[in-house]
């Protein structure tokens, strides 16, 4: 191998790491990807990623030619659309239909490209979003509109974020108060009585990190130490500033406009539920980015999660339930993968997104804190652990009873 085609390829599998970080992908799917392609391509490789690195290893058969290099990343949001294409690169350069120079010139046109939904779909998406969680933990019809409303606020701060660095940086306990603010507003002049915690926690449901923390188990389940305790961590941070947040929004807003009694209203009917179900992958297409070819896996496999953990929780325990959703994902995960041939990750970010406990983690915080529950919930902090491990174990063994074809 001469320079200048080691050079080529070296360019090509960084700028491969750079943007497959950036799209959320976990660091062991992240390193056994970039070791396949760089087999392919004929270099020897050691990848090591964290969620603010990405460390390089390359080098020749003989040693003639090597290099390393190091870079700081931010932590990656999930872009299905980028990683969906990106794959398909992959694929086409490693069955030979694209040459090396025309794959790295596709990569660039892939990391330009814009969301294929329109701001005004993904203001819609939040709205719709928040409106049904709030549907499944219980709320009436009318705490189900205000935050569906909050929810549209959230999303112009998050809007705001991608344009600033300074509101970046501050996104998650400024959206909270915010929202903890307003709902205290809306208590006072329009709406007395709601239940002003669970609205503020449903509006901000897309930011809280149950899936980041799910995701860092899974790393640490597959002996990636620093990368599952460095999202584990920074997940544990963001619950912490979501809920300091909203706990100042709250406190201000009942100084200011006294405080708020809550007065139980009539939840809506159990049907709801499955519509929220609905409703909720519906928001997610947008938000995270899916293609259009893949929305009725994605839907379904919210359903296959969703209506598993259900039916099987009528005779088993919670955690265990949780479990057989999490296995049911992951054998329908896989399946789209041999079916599809694209990233499991495609649908089961879909299906994990109503099993991932991370608003029973910031329920148990605000228990461990205040000593109250907005939601009837008892042994939050014991059933979160179960929950969690239940989750990674069912993917875990899901994977040894249908195995993945791919890598991501």
């Amino acid at each position: 191998m001469d320079t200048r085609e080691f050079i080529q390829i070296r360019k090509f599998i960084v700028k491969l790491g750079k943007m497959l970080h950036r799209y959320g992908t976990p660091a062991f799917r992240l390193e056994a990807y970039l070791t396949e392609v760089a087999t392919y391509l004929g270099v020897r490789s050691a990848f090591i990623s964290t969620p603010t690195s990405l460390t390089f290893v390359l080098w020749s058969d003989r040693h003639e030619e090597e290099y390393n290099s190091a870079a700081r990343m931010l932590p990656g949001d999930l872009d299905l659309n980028a990683l969906s294409l990106t794959d398909e690169l992959a694929i086409k350069l490693l069955g030979g239909e694209l040459s090396l120079s025309e794959a790295d010139q596709r990569l660039d046109e892939i990391d330009a490209m814009q969301s294929p939904y329109s701001h005004r779909t993904t203001l819609a998406a939040f709205g719709l979003a928040t409106g049904s969680f709030a549907m499944l933990m219980g709320a009436s019809f009318n705490e189900v509109i205000w935050t569906g409303l909050l929810g549209l606020v959230v999303y112009l701060w998050a809007l705001w974020a991608t344009r600033s660095k300074r509101v970046n940086l501050m996104l998650e306990p400024v959206t909270a108060f915010a929202s903890g603010l307003l709902a205290c507003v809306v208590s006072r002049y329009f709406d007395p009585g709601i239940n002003i915690p669970l609205i503020v926690l449903s509006s901000v449901i897309i930011l809280v990190p149950g899936l980041a923390i799910t995701m860092g188990l899974a790393e640490l389940s597959s002996r990636n130490m620093v990368s599952g305790t460095a999202r584990i961590m920074d997940a544990l941070m963001q619950l912490f500033k979501l809920y300091f947040g909203a706990f100042l929004g709250i406190s201000l807003g009942f100084f200011l406009l006294g405080e708020n009694q809550y007065e139980p209203s009539a939840s809506l009917p159990y049907w709801a539920t499955w519509l929220a179900v609905l409703l909720l992958s519906i928001a997610l297409l947008a938000i995270f980015r899916t293609r259009p070819k893949h929305m009725l896996w994605a839907i379904a496999a919210a359903f296959v999660s969703y209506g598993t953990t259900v039916g099987t929780s009528l005779f088993m325990e919670q955690s265990m339930a949780t479990f057989a959703g999490a296995f049911a994902l992951g054998i329908f995960a896989n399946l789209f993968t041999r079916i599809a041939n694209q990233p499991a990750t495609i649908v089961s970010m879909h299906g994990l997104i109503v099993l991932v406990p991370g608003s029973k983690t910031y329920i148990g915080l605000n228990t461990f804190i205040s000593g109250k529950n907005f939601v009837q919930a008892q042994h939050i902090g014991q059933e979160v652990f179960l929950i969690f491990m239940s989750l990674v174990g069912g993917l875990i063994f899901a994977n040894v009873v249908m195995p993945t074809k791919k890598a991501l």
